[in-house]
């Protein structure tokens, strides 16, 4: 009898667990995986952020000369890489680190996320970073508009003017401005560059991402 109740108890715990784990913990586990099948190249340049960095697949045609780790997870707030900071910096060498995140905090908090509440976020990932690689480039590239998130605007416009600030006073980091390439002659949003849910992009919006980045990256 106490040994069909201890069976039950790790049946209910292992349970618990599985339904217990924080998001993405299973990308987190699929790039430990990647990592250990094929260890990442030292001095490459590490892509950090969400899904625009995750549906890049072929971000390596785009870049051919330079080595790229890319590390981008869907659906991920900053509020996330700085709780799998370990995970995202530790196992890499990188000789850059580029940042595309932000849009989610705004979007998937149960509340409202401000954009001040999203550069305290942003500050500390860039702390933690600096912590492991003190005199590594850095760049952030700035939070797109999305059409089909026109409500939020506002509020990404005034983060990015925060993280804009904040990063053209600190050494060896940048801000990459992809909004005003992202717009056509009249200012405004190019739909064309999205896929119908308006959220992510087709490659054309790519190209340009490519055209942008490539200036800033060593």
């Amino acid at each position: 009898m106490k040994k069909l109740l201890f069976f039950f108890s790790i049946l209910i715990f292992s349970g618990l667990f599985a339904q217990q784990k924080p998001d993405f913990w299973n990308d987190i586990q699929e790039f430990k995986k990647q990592d250990s099948l094929n260890p990442p190249p030292k001095d490459a340049i590490l892509l950090i952020g969400s899904s625009s960095f995750t549906n890049w697949r072929d971000v390596y045609s785009y870049f051919p000369d330079r080595p790229i780790i890319n590390r981008g997870f869907g659906g991920s707030r900053i509020a996330d890489l700085n709780f799998y900071a370990e995970d995202l910096l530790n196992p890499y060498h990188p000789k850059q680190i580029i940042i595309y995140c932000g849009e989610n905090d705004m979007a998937y908090d149960k509340e409202k996320t401000t954009a001040s509440a999203a550069f305290k976020r942003f500050k500390q990932f860039y702390r933690t970073i600096r912590s492991k690689y003190p005199n590594i480039e850095v760049d952030y590239i700035s939070m797109k508009r999305s059409p089909s998130r026109e409500h939020l605007w506002p509020e990404i416009e005034k983060a990015n003017a925060k993280i804009e600030r904040f990063m053209n006073r600190k050494a060896n980091s940048e801000y990459i401005d992809i909004v005003k390439p992202m717009e056509d002659g009249t200012g405004n949003v190019r739909k064309d560059l999205f896929l119908d849910d308006m959220l992510h992009m087709r490659p054309a919006g790519y190209e340009i991402w490519a055209r942008t980045m490539k200036p800033y990256m060593k």
